[in-house]
């Protein structure tokens, strides 16, 4: 028994390491510092599960981005800026983060999980359509600026966000440019403007007022989600529609709010990414072989 204790746990430890290893680095928007964040040094809250897994992060004043990029026979050149909700407050970054990238990653597609400034938790000094947005709009020049190295086709960059991330994956949609060709900074040289978005029961549904410039669009929410969700964005669909924008709509009649990508979801929402993979092979963002491969 002594024996077989000793070899149990020495596997386990095993097991830890290899998955610690395989968590990707985070690389940060601004190696040098984000503007509006001078002279914070406080250090990240991380919160935990039992199993010491991050569930929850806040108190991010180093704004960055973990990416999970697929094998290079798997990947398709599609990729995604994957933003956690957490009501501005918090970064739901687990449900609405990692297990989002690992899922993406894990079907050809690159992901970019983004650790953003948080304009509504205590004593905060950030606002949503300032620091939030720049750090939105960073990561997606960022991720263009590095594309090669990524193996990623940057015409083919779009946005994923969850409730209050959903509400930033809007903003970038509506509110971006082509880079600011005199930028000192390489990154900032790159455009910011979003090949397609996805928004998740976002928040802030009625603030959406699509144009017909905007990007294709992926919408899905739980019928059981608050009336300002759920129904806000049944009618975010018909502003879509009206705009001329190609929009899709899921409502799910057995989910509510939050339900992210989790191994506990059951019932039809728990497929939801499978839609959006369908939705972006509909769309030309990846073709038939591709998406086939990426299903194995």
């Amino acid at each position: 028994m002594k024996t077989s204790a000793l070899f149990l746990a020495a596997l386990l430890n095993a097991q830890t390491l290899l998955f610690g290893a395989a968590i990707p680095a985070e690389i940060l928007l601004w190696p040098n510092g984000a503007p509006g964040s001078e002279g914070k040094t406080e250090k990240e809250l991380l919160v935990k599960n039992a199993a010491g897994d991050v569930t929850s992060v806040s108190r991010v004043h180093q704004p960055s981005l973990t990416p999970y990029l697929p094998a290079k026979d798997k990947a398709n050149g599609c990729a995604v800026l994957v933003i956690p909700g957490g009501g501005h407050r918090v970064l739901a970054i687990a449900h609405e983060g990692y297990n989002v990238g690992e899922w993406l990653r894990d079907h050809g597609i690159a992901a970019f999980v983004l650790k953003h400034r948080l304009a509504r938790e205590t004593n905060s000094t950030y606002q949503i359509e300032v620091e939030s947005l720049a750090d939105t709009q960073r990561a997606m020049r960022l991720i263009r600026s590095r594309a090669a190295e990524w193996n990623v086709d940057p015409a083919r960059l779009g946005v994923m966000g969850f409730s209050a991330g959903g509400e930033l994956a809007w903003l970038v949609s509506a509110r971006n440019d082509n880079g600011l060709a005199e930028a000192k900074d390489a990154v900032d040289r790159q455009g910011c403007r979003p090949a397609f978005q996805a928004l998740i029961y976002p928040g802030h549904s009625a603030a959406i007022l699509p144009t017909k410039e905007v990007p294709p669009v992926f919408l899905c929410a739980g019928y059981g989600d608050r009336q300002d969700i759920s129904e806000g964005l049944a009618e975010a669909y018909l502003r879509f529609k009206k705009a001329g924008v190609p929009a899709e709509l899921h409502m799910y009649s057995n989910a509510g709010h939050g339900f992210g990508h989790r191994t506990g979801n059951v019932g039809p929402h728990a497929a939801w990414l499978d839609r959006f993979q369908e939705w972006l092979a509909a769309g030309g963002q990846l073709t038939t072989k591709q998406l086939d491969a990426g299903k194995k």
